[in-house]
């Protein structure tokens, strides 16, 4: 997950002011770090989960996520701290998988989610994206759904930005 400074509410590179790169992985951090410097970007990174955030409330304009909310143990809390580190105004934006509307993929993807979870890091194939951000408090204006290419019970997807409610 990175979180972001910029000089106006805008993700264009020339106008992010710090970049905060958030991951409970060290693993991680070499492979952000590296596509940080092929972005000419310097990022701070911080040894973290999202369910708390060791950054200052309003902190940020942005907060990007990628399919992270799948393997957050407790979605609730972190993006509890997400509303809670972006400034009024802030965005964050996903791009996530999740809980598919078809009833026969769903109930593939109830059935295969335990074994999933071990097998894939922590993985949930089920989980109900639009659900948790509205529950958090977020509002998105231009969700998008839709199957990717690949194996229906993990490439039903979510992306768009949201903004606290």
């Amino acid at each position: 997950m990175s979180v972001v400074r910029t000089t106006r509410a805008a993700v264009d590179a020339s106008r992010v002011t710090h970049l905060w790169g958030l991951d409970p992985s060290a693993e991680m951090w070499a492979i952000a770090q590296q596509n940080a410097e092929k972005q000419h970007l310097e990022a701070e990174f911080i040894q973290s989960g999202a369910e708390s955030i060791p950054l200052d409330s309003g902190c940020a304009d942005t907060v990007v996520m990628t399919y992270t909310m799948c393997t957050i143990p407790d979605v609730a809390p972190a993006l509890a701290e997400i509303r809670r580190v972006l400034k009024p105004r802030g965005r964050l934006l996903f791009c996530e998988h999740g809980r598919a509307p078809d009833e026969n993929v769903r109930r593939w993807q109830d059935r295969l989610n335990p074994l999933w979870g071990k097998l894939g890091g922590g993985c949930n194939l089920n989980r109900p994206i639009s659900e948790l951000l509205e529950d958090a408090g977020f509002h998105s204006a231009d969700m998008r759904t839709m199957y990717i290419p690949g194996w229906k019970p993990a490439c039903f997807n979510y992306w768009g930005s949201a903004s606290p409610s």
